[in-house]
């Protein structure tokens, strides 16, 4: 398959036609799990894998497989694809680019009458960027087995809405997620291309990164609780307000990762006070922490000086609590793919380099 065997045309009608499926039209893409737009793509999803002539199921979470079946049906398939759902007012291309990718391939060997040696499974996960539930990498991790029941009903939404809740207003049965699990020698190998989402290939004016690794990645939901109080009617001195506290926290995060690692990333991305009034004290306040490193020892000391932090807060009346809601260790990808990635680079006359992926994907 060569690029004359690529059509352009039917990628870019296949982007836009999943970035239509959005919340907020003209501000980006905002497609959460289990949402109407999540529905209006996975339909959308699994009409163009059967037009590419592909056998379609949808397993018990909502993650979407098309098969291109193998001259030896018994081996092993090879995964090729990405995630569809959404951050708010994402990109179009992010997920759906690994997604339109692999039916782009699907769409190529069947106009070529093509058929692999072992099976290829197109796959469009759910919940990779933890959009709706604050937990990424769901679908992937439910697909290894590394969800339990209690987590399906413990993780909810800005609504209080769990998974499991929303799974079955979707019309999905949550009591058969343990189901999706692959077993660790049913696939041959996941591939997935994905957009860089950082500036280092397009600095130094190259194609294509090739990833060694997928970085060691942890996020965690802090709270920090005080007592309320009227905005101006509570002296100074007599505060615990949990926002200063906070925020004192939250400026320190960039100090504390570059004391540890170089390397590392650490990134507050949501915060939320209660109760919420503009003339009151915050006695509540959480914010999410997400820290990524190439060295799992090193995600881990960023916490330990996070945790350390935290405790210096407890002399002026606010109290804490940290969650884990994922913590992933650093996973190498393999070196003959990687080798076979750079040699069909040079045969196009690309420009590659190798790189880590802090964004938790593979190419």
């Amino acid at each position: 398959m060569t690029k004359q065997h690529v059509n352009e045309t039917r990628i870019q009608e296949m982007i836009e036609g999943i970035a239509q499926f959005t919340s907020t039209p003209g501000k980006g893409t905002t497609r959460l799990t289990y949402s109407e737009e999540h529905r209006g793509v996975r339909d959308y999803l699994l009409t163009k894998m059967k037009e590419a002539g592909l056998q379609t199921r949808e397993d018990a979470v909502g993650n979407l497989f098309g098969r291109i079946e193998g001259q030896n049906p018994d081996l092993p398939p090879v995964l090729v694809g990405s995630h569809f759902d959404s951050v708010p007012n994402g990109g179009a291309f992010d997920g759906p680019a690994g997604v339109v990718t692999g039916l782009e391939t699907a769409f190529v060997f069947q106009e070529l009458g093509l058929k692999p040696e072992r099976p290829v499974e197109i796959i469009a996960m759910i919940e990779e960027e933890g959009g709706r539930f604050g937990s990424g990498l769901l679908g992937s991790r439910l697909l290894t087995g590394q969800v339990s029941q209690q987590d399906l009903q413990e993780l909810k939404d800005a609504n209080g809405v769990s998974v499991a809740e929303a799974m079955s207003t979707f019309g999905l049965d949550p009591s058969h997620a343990d189901k999706v699990a692959l077993a660790a020698d049913s696939i041959h190998a996941f591939l997935e291309l994905h957009i860089e989402q950082g500036p280092v290939l397009e600095q130094h004016e190259e194609d294509v990164g090739i990833v060694t690794e997928v970085v060691s990645l942890s996020q965690v939901e802090v709270t920090v609780k005080g007592a309320a109080g009227h905005a101006g009617t509570t002296p100074m001195n007599a505060r615990k307000d949990a926002m200063v506290g906070a925020a004192s926290i939250i400026a320190k995060l960039p100090e504390m990762v570059k004391a540890v690692d170089d390397a590392a990333v650490g990134t507050v991305g949501r915060i939320t006070a209660q109760p919420g009034g503009a003339n009151v004290i915050a006695d509540s306040v959480s914010f999410s922490v997400d820290i990524r490193s190439p060295s799992a020892n090193s995600v881990a000391q960023i916490k330990e000086r996070l945790n350390t932090a935290l405790e210096q807060l407890q002399p002026s009346g606010l109290t804490y609590n940290v969650s884990e809601k994922i913590t992933i260790p650093s996973t190498p990808m393999s070196a003959d793919i990687q080798k076979q990635f750079a040699h069909d680079a040079d045969s196009f006359g690309l420009k590659w380099r190798h790189m880590p992926s802090g964004a938790g994907q593979t190419l």
